[in-house]
């Protein structure tokens, strides 16, 4: 089951097509217990996603893999190893459990500073403890790793991925990533859920780009497929990606995201693809 769950969602009330808001702890409950039956096993959370880690904890994920994220090191920290051990052992005590999966850093960057080498030491000696399994980075563009790659080799990358985004696959760094051993996470296969809204109810700041909007509803009524098949065939089908992140608002969202997984062998045209990172890249949606 390549499919593992994204978890924001429980401790904030995320995403520009969330009309829900955040999800509340019976329903968590009901959302993990659903989920295991079906064969995902792997959580993705974050220091700061709000109170998502406590929630996942209260609710009880022992049996799961989890993924957490650093946030960014403060500029003043003198002591980089024991903020970066301080952190994981606060996470872990909040989803109490003994070990992660895997912890990502939020802002790679931050490894190539001047305290970058020390940064790295210190994730390392993490898994030495048997606190962490592997490490990695969640980055925004595949430009990302052209810097960080040459210098730091890790277990685990996150990127964004989907129809409309498919830079991680075109620059060869997917490819790159698979023969190394390192295992590829993709998320915004939904693009935060705007690939999934019928055109009415689309944030107006997204009419700029109305000619793919327009290329991808006529692609999907001619292909008799929904937008969730689709997404979820197109990323599910691709051999170099182990993992693909789908962040949920409700209980049902993931019924119907299980439901549609099945779909693959879909052929998408190049006409659905942009390199236009005010799109692609949340963070420059506030500044439309």
């Amino acid at each position: 089951m390549k499919l593992a769950l994204g978890t924001v969602q429980f401790g904030l009330p995320y995403g520009v097509a969330n009309q829900l808001g955040q999800i509340d702890k019976d329903e968590s409950f009901e959302i993990l217990e659903y989920a295991k039956a079906n064969g995902i096993d792997t959580l993705d959370t974050a220091i700061s996603y709000g109170e998502s880690e406590q929630r996942l904890g209260q609710v009880g994920v022992e049996t799961w893999q989890v993924i957490s994220k650093l946030p960014v090191i403060p500029e003043s920290c003198q002591d980089i190893s024991s903020w970066v051990e301080e952190s994981v052992v606060g996470s872990l005590e909040r989803l109490k459990i003994s070990k992660l999966s895997g912890l990502l850093m939020h802002q790679p960057q931050q490894l190539l500073g001047n305290q970058g080498n020390e940064i790295f030491t210190a994730l390392n000696k993490l898994k030495g403890q048997g606190k962490v399994d592997k490490i990695g980075v969640s980055i925004y563009s595949p430009a990302d790793l052209d810097d960080l790659w040459p210098k730091f080799k890790f277990d685990i990358v996150q990127a964004p991925y989907s129809i409309f985004d498919r830079r991680m696959a075109t620059s060869g760094w997917m490819k790159t990533l698979n023969k190394a051993g390192t295992e590829v996470h993709v998320r915004s296969v939904f693009l935060q859920g705007l690939l999934l809204m019928d055109s009415v109810k689309r944030p107006k700041i997204f009419e700029r780009w109305k000619s793919l909007w327009d290329r991808w509803d006529t692609w999907l009524e001619e292909q008799n497929l929904t937008a969730l098949e689709a997404c979820l065939g197109f990323t599910l089908a691709n051999p170099d990606i182990s993992r693909v992140l789908v962040g949920i608002d409700s209980l049902t969202q993931l019924k119907e995201i299980i439901a549609a997984s099945n779909s693959h062998n879909i052929t998408v045209p190049d006409s659905l693809v942009t390199q236009d990172v005010q799109l692609l890249n949340p963070v420059n949606w506030l500044k439309q």
